[in-house]
C-alpha cells in the first residue's frame, strides 16, 4: 500500500517535472533566436526642454538625424549641438546631423543638448535646452 501512493506522486513529480523541463526548453530557444529581445520593444522617444520641439528623428551606426521646431516666438541662433557618442554636426537651421560611433549597439539612448542665442531684442542670452533621445539604431 505504501509503495503505490509513492509511486503515485512519483509519477505525479515526474509528469510535472517533464511539462516544466519543455516549457524552459522553449523559453530558451525563443530568448536564443531574439524573439524576447527587450530591444525589439524600445519605444523611439525624443524630448526637449519647452521651447524647442523634436518634431523627428533616426540613429543609424554612424549619424543621429534630429529634426526640431522653434516654438519660442522669435528667431533662434544655434551655436552648439551635443549628443552622446556624438562628435561632430552640420546642417540646415533646425536640423542635426551629427556623427556618432554607435558601436555594435542596436539602440541609442542618449542625452542631447542644443545651445542657443536669443537674438539683441529679446535678451541676447545664450541657453541650453537639454532632452533625450532614446530609439533603435537602423
Amino acid at each position: 500500500m505504501v509503495n503505490r501512493k509513492s509511486q503515485a506522486a512519483l509519477e505525479f513529480l515526474m509528469t510535472y517535472g517533464w511539462a516544466i523541463l519543455v516549457v524552459l526548453v522553449a523559453v530558451g530557444a525563443l530568448a536564443y533566436f531574439g524573439v524576447l529581445s527587450p530591444d525589439k520593444f524600445l519605444p523611439a522617444k525624443c524630448t526637449l526642454q519647452a521651447g524647442i520641439g523634436c518634431i523627428d528623428h533616426k540613429a543609424t551606426g554612424a549619424a543621429l538625424n534630429v529634426v526640431m521646431r522653434n516654438s519660442l516666438g522669435y528667431d533662434l541662433t544655434i551655436t552648439d549641438l551635443k549628443a552622446a557618442q556624438c562628435t561632430a554636426q552640420t546642417g540646415q537651421p533646425y536640423t542635426a546631423n551629427m556623427v556618432c560611433v554607435n558601436t555594435g549597439s542596436s539602440k541609442y539612448n542618449g542625452q542631447f543638448n542644443v545651445t542657443y542665442t536669443t537674438p539683441a531684442d529679446a535678451g541676447g542670452l545664450a541657453h541650453t535646452n537639454v532632452g533625450q533621445i532614446t530609439t533603435r539604431v537602423e
